[in-house]
C-alpha cells in the first residue's frame, strides 16, 4: 500500500447501526417504493469508503462521525486496531440531545 494511506481491513456494524440501518430503510421505502433500498445501498458505500477515510472525520459523542454523501444521516465509529466499528446510523435531523443519548447510551 503505497502513500502511507492506511486501509482498514474490516467494517463491522454493530447490532445496534445494523438496527438503525433497517430502521432508515422502512422510513425511506414508506416514503417511496424503491427508495429504501437506495438508502441502504448509499450508506453501505459510505461505510465501505471508511476502509480508506476511517479516522479522518471529527469527534462527536467520543466517536468519528462522517456523514453520509446522499442522505442526512451520520455514521457514528471508533477505529480499533484495523477495525472500523460503526456504533449508529443516526438521522441528522432528530433533535441533537436524542442523538447524543443515542449515541452514549450504546
Amino acid at each position: 500500500m503505497g502513500g502511507g494511506q492506511i486501509f482498514f481491513t474490516l467494517r463491522q456494524r454493530l447490532p445496534e447501526a445494523r438496527d438503525d440501518l433497517i430502521a432508515g430503510f422502512r422510513f425511506y421505502e414508506r416514503q417511496a417504493p424503491g427508495l429504501g433500498s437506495y438508502f441502504r445501498e448509499s450508506i453501505l458505500g459510505d461505510i465501505d469508503a471508511l476502509a480508506v477515510h476511517g479516522g479522518v472525520h471529527a469527534k462527536v459523542f467520543g466517536y468519528h462521525r462522517s456523514l453520509s454523501k446522499r442522505f442526512p444521516f451520520a455514521i457514528y465509529y471508533r477505529l480499533e486496531a484495523n477495525v472500523v466499528r460503526v456504533r449508529a446510523i443516526l438521522d441528522c435531523r432528530r433533535n441533537p440531545s436524542w442523538i447524543r443519548r443515542r449515541v452514549r447510551d450504546r
